[in-house]
């Protein structure tokens, strides 16, 4: 265990550079770098060709942000060329402990804006607001059009070109071993798609990068190879401003998991959280500022951080630093504070481990990352239904569950190659009405987050495809079995939430309820989900 100051126990260690994606270990060391030197021509392919994302810790941008990842990670990845990056992750981290903290006061609890933090039950959509987004049909980082979702695209001969149909006749086949056709498809896909198109072409290029993959069976090396590059919480959390200037998923479904923690906890003496995939932390920045507020002083406050053990001789190191981090900003604010390490498969977790005090509020907090567990498909005791087990033991006052909406899980690689391209469809169009086509950061997250989903659901099997979600129906059966009832969304929350998003963002932007849920989604089509549960 580790106390303010972040030192920790052999349990965990903690780095801000911590890898993205989920990619199991299959291999030994040497096998790996082996896969490593067959993929990386391969993977040179599938990589951005603009220089990486490079922050400036000093500038502050005025546009609004709130924290979180989607829900990416890395499943016991080798670390090559540990050596080599030592001394530069030496430095970038000291550059992280003495500006973050600054940075979370101004982007995650501030939302990049110089002015006071304030409950979104308080917010009120300024009249002429809501009056500009429903006019134009667009929010912040908007071009001033709405836009459809585009299904064709024009080829230089200037003949319309059905991208879905040329994807879902290539996957076909592809899935009966019919190699000519598949590659001459490819070549049509290949003529009318790029990187630097609108948002169908986009997608095409994308998918028949995951196609080629998987036709030459090199999808596990190259989604290995992708995954490699690690990224210092300072560049992520720029990153996501971006993102979330664009696109209120992740802002909202965190104002709601804070929320809800906020108003059920008014009277605790020791907030408990155990954090099922807290990778970077930026969740709990704003909750921190507003446990500091709190009449009569703050509480004292736990967060038991469990993420994926990294490769290499440091498996904890990534989520030991997020404690490091969450422990100055608690400083900051003098907010009393003690820090868990844990890094190791979630459905090993013995109860024990979560050191669960008597007389603790205990919240258990997931977004987003539940998709990454393997499931009784692969594995006859499902790791997923072992996790759940596992937050029904912890016996919480609150779970807090977010999830990806998605329906490309199938064990059938057509099936899932359809809903997957819907499902993508919606995030790519919804990138393409809000960014701009030479918008660096729209390029960064459709290379290197949507690509790299799109090559492990499409080329990858077996249990090396973790990227497996599940519709928020399907989980609300998971969650009862396991002994979990629903809380009931609170109204004024609902109303507040949507009345922000309908005045900050793209009109085409959802936000509903379905079954104690709330939703969120594009124009129609619902992405993500978050409810909150109490043991039945």
């Amino acid at each position: 265990m580790s106390n303010g100051n972040g030192s920790g126990d052999g349990n965990g260690v903690v780095s801000s550079y911590a890898g993205n994606f989920v990619v199991p270990n299959f291999f030994s060391g040497s096998d790996l770098e082996l896969q490593f030197k067959r993929g990386v021509e391969e993977a040179n392919k599938f990589l951005p060709k603009f220089s990486p994302l490079v922050i400036d810790l000093a500038e502050k941008e005025e546009r609004d942000y709130s924290p979180n990842l989607k829900g990416k990670k890395n499943h016991d990845r080798e670390d090559d060329g540990f050596e080599d990056e030592r001394s530069n992750k030496q430095s970038a981290v000291s550059v992280d402990e003495t500006e973050l903290s600054e940075m979370f006061d101004k982007l995650l609890v501030c939302n990049g804006r110089d002015e006071k933090p304030s409950c979104i039950l308080h917010y009120e959509a300024p009249e002429n607001e809501v009056k500009c987004s429903k006019q134009n049909g667009l929010a912040n980082g908007s071009n001033g059009k709405k836009k459809s979702r585009a299904k064709k695209s024009q080829g230089n001969n200037n003949e319309a070109v059905d991208l879905r149909t040329l994807l879902i006749l290539c996957a076909q086949s592809i899935s009966s071993d019919d190699r000519r056709t598949a590659n001459e498809l490819l070549k049509q896909i290949r003529q009318h798609s790029s990187p630097f198109g609108d948002g169908s072409q986009r997608l095409a290029h994308c998918f028949a990068n995951a196609l080629e993959a998987r036709l030459a069976g090199t999808g596990t090396q190259i989604y290995t190879a992708l995954s490699a590059e690690k990224t210092s919480a300072a560049d992520m959390l720029k990153a996501y401003q971006a993102y979330i200037s664009a696109c209120p998923f992740k802002k909202v479904a965190i104002i709601f998991a804070n929320h809800s923690l906020m108003h059920a906890t008014s009277s605790a003496d020791v907030i408990h959280i155990v954090d099922l995939g807290i990778l970077y932390g930026f969740q709990w920045p704003a909750l921190i500022y507003r446990l500091s507020k709190r009449p009569g002083g703050p509480p004292k406050l736990r967060i038991t951080g469990i993420e994926l053990p990294q490769g290499g001789f440091r498996p904890a190191e990534r989520v030991q630093e997020t404690g490091r981090r969450l422990a100055k900003y608690c400083e900051r604010h003098n907010v009393p504070f003690e820090y868990i390490a844990i890094a190791k498969k979630w459905e090993n977790i013995r109860i024990d481990e979560l050191k669960i005090n008597k007389g603790e509020f205990v919240a258990v907090n997931c977004l987003f990352r539940c998709k990454n567990l393997l499931d009784e498909t692969v594995v006859v005791s499902s790791p997923r239904d072992a996790v759940l087990r596992l937050v029904r033991q912890a016996n919480p006052n609150m779970f807090m569950h977010a999830i990806v909406n998605g329906s490309y899980n199938a064990p059938f690689f057509v099936t899932r190659f359809r809903e997957a391209l819907f499902h993508f469809t919606a995030l790519f169009d919804m990138l393409d009405a809000n960014m701009g086509r030479e918008d660096q950061m729209r390029m960064k997250f459709e290379k290197e987050f949507y690509g790299r989903e799109v090559m492990n659901v499409i080329a990858c099997e077996g249990s090396e495809r973790v990227e497996r979600p599940e519709t928020y129906k399907q989980w609300q059966v998971r969650n009862r079995k396991a002994g979990m009832k629903q809380l009931p969304l609170d109204p004024l929350l609902m109303k507040k939430l949507k009345c922000k998003v309908r005045g900050k963002y793209h009109e085409d932007f959802v936000v509903d309820e379905d079954g104690e849920w709330l939703l969120q989604g594009w124009k129609g089509r619902i992405v993500y989900a978050s409810s909150a549960w109490v043991p039945a």
